[in-house]
């Protein structure tokens, strides 16, 4: 149900020129049986994790695998278009992509393994601002970005979102914010691993889903308030470590 209800949501989204606020182009998805070999041993491996991880769940049957290739490969041509060309010695800016696409995949799951489903969600996502903020490969290398913003290698996720969650974090829970500068380690730092893992590993999958949702339904500032959200939970865990 809320599979469905997101898609039509950013169905009506995408067609309303005033809440597009990236074009995107024409593109045609390729052929569904594609070879697992074209993905790196990175991505190789993630698609056997959440492979694994959606049979326990009981989302996807036995060709699940070739599905989320498909999905992949497909992602990262659509994206590849709407990159720009840096030459850099940073390695983050020598890769073809950004690491492991998990929220390309936690929408494969929500849609129950259907690849054609997913790309189509995804590149009507792909125009809505909240998907530079949930789906991080989006805009890696991305010509929608400043140069300078590009070549820096940081992403806005970094600079925006995780900037507000220390500033929010100060005033929300100073104990906490405290004892991350005692610590020397940047509430930041963890945040940006739970939005770029889309809090796999770290929330069970109703509450992944439910992140999804509320941000696209709500607004991409609601990943802030998802995060101060689970710093207030692990308030008295994070003191206790901090006394240990």
């Amino acid at each position: 149900v809320l599979a469905e209800l997101i898609e039509t949501f950013v169905l009506h989204l995408s067609e309303s020129r005033s809440d597009c606020w990236f074009s995107t182009g024409s593109y045609k998805a390729m052929d569904a049986d594609v070879k697992k070999e074209s993905l790196s041993s990175v991505h190789q491996l993630g698609v056997e994790m959440t492979v694994r991880y959606g049979k326990y769940l009981n989302l996807l049957k036995d060709d699940a695998e070739i599905e989320l290739c498909f999905v992949l490969i497909n992602c990262e041509k659509f994206l590849k278009q709407q990159q720009r060309t840096v030459v850099s010695s940073l390695c983050c800016l020598q890769e073809r992509c950004a690491g492991y696409d998990w929220f390309a995949s936690s929408v494969f799951l929500m849609m129950s393994g259907d690849g054609e489903k997913t790309l189509t969600f995804l590149q009507r996502f792909s125009r809505l601002l909240v998907s530079a903020f949930l789906w991080l490969p989006r805009l890696h290398l991305s010509m929608h970005l400043p140069a300078t913003t590009v070549e820096s290698g940081i992403h806005p996720v970094y600079f925006c979102s995780a900037h507000h969650i220390e500033m929010l974090l100060k005033a929300e829970l100073p104990l906490v914010s405290s004892a991350f500068h005692m610590s020397g380690f940047t509430p930041s730092q963890i945040c940006l691993q739970w939005i770029t893992q889309c809090f796999w590993n770290y929330m069970d999958w109703r509450e992944i889903c439910h992140y999804i949702a509320i941000c696209i339904f709500l607004g991409p500032d609601y990943q802030i308030y998802m995060c101060i959200s689970v710093f207030r939970h692990l308030q008295q865990d994070i003191l206790k470590h901090t006394e240990a």
